[in-house]
């Protein structure tokens, strides 16, 4: 098991033991406190009451689907422990779990003093804070001091080779307990291939060629921090973008944070301030609670939509010969290639030359097709995608990887799209509409980058309803 499945477990685990305690440990300070003030039966025969009953295994599952959206189990929460974050998220959260236990559970109440209501807020708050933090505590520590140990910490890569990176690699060590990082090899960036055995400073240096996939898996590397490439800005993204697909927390030292379009985010003081550019200026709260929008929306989507999909696909049958459904393969979150969904638009073979932008009056686009384009009915396929997490509702449109590669080219900083899903509609859309070249893509990139640094909830819902809008009135082409 990998470490952060192995963390991550054992955090779950203990948040839903210990919320457990803290509801027993509230109903028998409730049970008491009632009693005091009008008569009950004993204890048992008023907590196997079903409804109590149904509180002890709700509740705490309910609580633990909010430390869920605070994202403490996120990856990026769990490579960075920080007990003093550990007591704000657990302060925070646990507040939030005892609103809505009250709102739920407690509202119709009726006590004789209405402060009785409020006393047992108090104690709810505190039952579900103090059982939860203290085990949290004990494990967050645990976690440091091992990880401060010799050949323990999350398994870190270094690309560079020049004394910057060799320093770099000093200070993550000097580092280690408070960072729990340790380096493990250097990549060497310039050279194709290097000679087996070459060292740096006793660490391994690897050749650019290396299957670093594989390396992955043999080696159990948990993040790689890459140092600027000797060739300048575009030679070090363009290093960032190859290193994407492995799925891996891609770190940047302070001084090359101009190089990235958002304000970097960073919650470490007291160590070596490494910067994760693998995902976008938004906090993990945010993050969970735009993927828990999607989950509801698409399945939604798909239910009432149904019969509209249903007799959209009659259409395309009807109008002309191939299949309904078109799959093409695009590049999506973390440079993972998926097949994205589409209602066929076009006549079979319409790419038999190789890949070609459609235009205003293609005459590749069938008479439905021209229809389902001017409305972008031919999406609605891809709340499928949504549901399945290859893509958002809201974010950068995903591009076949034959244009990303032009764009890369030209605009290496695209390679920073790749830090979240790609979605069904986009800022770039709204403000610019379908590409029909590459320079009207790169044009069109300026509001996606634009969109990285801006992911909120309340920016996406902005794009929807300007999405709604070009639908309704027919602009889609």
């Amino acid at each position: 098991m990998k470490e952060l499945t192995r963390q991550r477990l054992i955090y779950v685990t203990s948040d839903f033991l210990m919320l457990n305690v803290g509801i027993m440990i509230f109903y028998v300070l409730r049970y008491r406190l009632l009693s005091a003030v009008e008569p009950t039966g004993s204890f048992w025969s008023w907590y196997l009451f079903p409804n109590v009953i149904l509180g002890q295994l709700f509740f705490p599952l309910a609580v633990e689907g909010l430390y869920v959206l605070s994202g403490f189990y996120n990856r990026s929460q769990l490579y960075y422990r920080s007990r003093l974050d550990d007591f704000t998220n657990t302060l925070g959260t646990s507040f939030a779990g005892m609103l809505l236990v009250y709102f739920s559970a407690m509202l119709n109440d009726s006590f004789i003093n209405r402060a009785l209501s409020y006393e047992l807020m108090l104690i709810l708050w505190a039952c579900l804070f103090i059982p939860v933090y203290a085990m949290r505590l004990l494990i967050t520590t645990r976690i440091i001091r091992r990880m401060g140990s010799d050949g323990r910490g999350w398994r870190t890569l270094i690309v560079g080779v020049a004394p910057a990176a060799v320093k770099e690699a000093r200070r993550i060590e000097n580092s280690r307990r408070k960072q729990g990082m340790t380096a493990v090899g250097f990549i060497d960036p310039m050279h194709e291939y290097v000679e087996e055995g070459t060292e740096l400073e006793g660490l391994p240096v690897y050749g650019y060629k290396t299957d670093f996939r594989d390396m992955k898996h043999r080696q159990t590397v948990d993040a790689i921090v890459v140092m600027p490439h000797p060739s300048g800005m575009n030679s070090t993204l363009n290093v960032i973008d190859k290193l994407y697909p492995l799925d891996l927390p891609l770190l940047i030292p302070p001084g090359l944070h101009n190089l990235i379009t958002m304000r970097p985010r960073t919650t470490l003081v007291n160590a070596e301030p490494l910067v994760d550019i693998t995902n976008a200026n938004v906090p993990p709260r945010v993050a969970n609670t735009k993927r828990l929008a999607d989950i509801i929306v698409s399945s939604i989507g798909l239910v009432v939509l149904s019969p509209v999909l249903l007799a959209l696909a009659i259409a395309v049958k009807l109008d002309s010969k191939g299949p309904v459904i078109y799959r093409q393969e695009r590049i999506g979150f973390h440079k993972k290639p998926f097949k994205i969904l589409k209602f066929r638009t076009m006549h079979m073979h319409a790419e038999d030359n190789g890949p070609a932008l459609s235009s205003t009056d293609d005459p590749r686009i069938t008479r439905v097709g021209r229809t389902l384009r001017k409305y972008r009915l031919d999406e609605l396929l891809q709340l499928w995608n949504v549901l399945k997490g290859e893509m958002s509702l809201v974010g950068p449109r995903p591009e076949r990887e034959y244009y990303v590669k032009q764009i890369l080219e030209r605009v290496p900083a695209y390679s920073l799209i790749h830090q979240v899903r790609p979605g069904i509609t986009s800022w770039g859309m709204v403000r610019f509409g379908y590409a029909t070249t590459v320079d009207e893509m790169i044009e069109r990139l300026r509001y996606d980058l634009l969109y990285l640094e801006n992911v909120s909830l309340g920016v996406d819902l902005k794009i929807l309803y300007h999405t709604v809008d070009t639908v309704l009135s027919g602009r889609g082409m």
